[in-house]
């Protein structure tokens, strides 16, 4: 009993010690498994979901391909203590963003990417913006935005927010963004019609999404999820 014991309190005292910490050197708080030292490794940057904060998205990279750098960022705008989100949600009915929150998250990740990518060498066409909910709204406003800072997003359990969709026309600049979408079929909160709505938008601005559909799921990530996730990144970085 006292060998199973101490074997449980060091295994645990291990498992404490690997947690990696809060790094701050960047426009936004994040968590890294990243090596400085490695040129034109691929990264991925985790988006988390309103109201959640860093570590929620980031056990996702061990499960995914071993030679990718992995970052999970803190959204800036504080809900409550290890609460945070990427802007406030403005008007009734559908989900939409307060503009201004958008306008200052949006440059606060953009920063973010430019400041990462010198951090760990890589090339914008490297970087990939992985999101979940919120998180997933925020890397159709960045990518979408500004093709040119990412070669691609994967948005799990989002939609484009209506401010964005206005705004955008077909240009040529952002034909080569690689774009995964994941939905649940029964997503209480946001809808599975918000991901086909994402889906057959983005093929106006002449965009090809990798489209999945996840039945019975709801606003959640499953495991063939992630499995069809590591897939998708396995494909654009062999």
């Amino acid at each position: 009993m006292y060998k199973a014991l101490t074997l449980f309190l060091l295994l645990v005292s291990s498992g404490l010690q690997a947690q990696p910490s809060l790094q701050t050197d960047l426009p936004l708080n994040y968590l890294a498994q990243a090596d400085e030292q490695a040129r034109n490794r691929p990264l991925v940057i985790f988006l988390h979901g309103s109201g959640s904060n860093e570590q929620d998205l980031f056990a996702l990279k061990d499960e995914l391909p071993q030679h990718y750098n992995y970052l999970s960022v803190r959204a800036p705008k504080t809900m409550e203590p290890g609460h945070y989100q990427w802007f406030a949600k403005a008007g009734e009915g559908a989900y939409d963003g307060d503009a201004s929150d958008l306008k200052a998250s949006g440059q606060l990740l953009l920063d973010f990417i430019d400041k990462a990518r010198a951090k760990y060498p890589t090339d914008a066409s490297n970087v990939y913006l992985v999101g979940f909910s919120q998180g997933a709204m925020m890397s159709y406003e960045v990518a979408l935005r500004h093709p040119e800072a990412v070669g691609g997003i994967a948005a799990m359990g989002g939609r484009v927010l209506s401010v964005l969709r206005g705004q955008l026309s077909p240009e040529e600049s952002r034909r080569t963004l690689a774009v995964f979408i994941g939905h649940g079929t029964v997503d209480p909160i946001i809808p599975y019609h918000d991901g086909t709505e994402a889906d057959s938008f983005l093929k106006t601005l002449a965009l090809e999404p990798e489209f999945h559909a996840y039945l019975g799921l709801g606003h959640n990530i499953s495991a063939q999820e992630v499995q069809d996730l590591r897939a998708w990144l396995e494909r654009l970085n062999p």
